[in-house]
């Protein structure tokens, strides 16, 4: 195990809709292996305030500062919980970054339609990605069997999530960074640099889908270890 010689060493992991927390096992071993004690959120994806409530208990749970990181629906849920005290830095993989007082259904106003993320809705208001949709749509670029994983194992979100407001966005006082995908089918890549460049985050932008968590998980552990050095130096 290698040594982290300057720097944050606490790292949480949080997953956005559709998903659960097993898409960072990659992540996971890679920032382990380097020495950082890594935890994950499982997301009930039943409310806002669910999944706050959440990743604010794994939050208590750590023992010093902490880089927060958040994929898709996870950059919602990071941007409110990232004022807990704990928090030194907002890491968002291909995410939403709302600002204080919108929603995350608001980002999408003015941008291009994703017509390969397909969200089919039940009649008890939760959401399942499309399944003939899902691999072009989520995981392009992961192997077949990546994709099949991660589509039979999806875990529906209540739709009203995307209709909650942030009350304070946490990037206004905390410095962020963000991965950008450059064939992401979740969102309009405008979309993405403009909610990026907005919070002043530092962006990379890599060849990637919205999976990018997984299928590029070694540029996403590099540019959170970067945040966990970079948000010590900025507290």
């Amino acid at each position: 195990m290698n040594t982290i010689e300057n720097g944050i060493t606490n790292v949480v992991l949080v997953h956005g809709a559709f998903a659960d927390g097993s898409g960072w096992r990659n992540v996971y071993e890679d920032l382990t292996g380097r020495g950082y004690r890594v935890s994950i959120v499982q997301n009930p994806l039943t409310s806002f305030e669910d999944d706050l409530a959440a990743t604010r208990r794994v939050l208590d749970q750590q023992d010093g500062p902490t880089v927060l990181v958040g994929h898709s629906w996870g950059g919602t849920v990071i941007t409110e919980a990232g004022n807990h005290e704990k928090v030194a830095g907002l890491v968002y993989v291909a995410a939403l970054i709302p600002d204080s007082g919108e929603t995350s259904g608001q980002q999408y106003e003015g941008f291009a339609p994703t017509p390969d993320f397909v969200i089919d809705i039940g009649a008890d208001g939760y959401g399942f990605l499309n399944r003939d949709a899902f691999a072009r749509g989520f995981a392009a670029d992961a192997t077949d069997a990546d994709a099949a994983f991660l589509r039979d194992s999806q875990v529906p979100v209540n739709m009203a999530v995307f209709g909650a407001t942030v009350s304070t966005a946490a990037w206004h006082a905390k410095p962020s960074w963000a991965v950008i995908a450059t064939e992401d089918k979740a969102f309009d890549q405008a979309m993405l640099q403009h909610m990026a460049q907005r919070a002043g985050a530092t962006i990379t932008t890599v060849p990637g889908s919205h999976a990018v968590y997984l299928t590029q998980s070694g540029v996403v552990s590099d540019v959170i270890a970067t945040a966990a050095r970079g948000a010590l130096v900025a507290a």
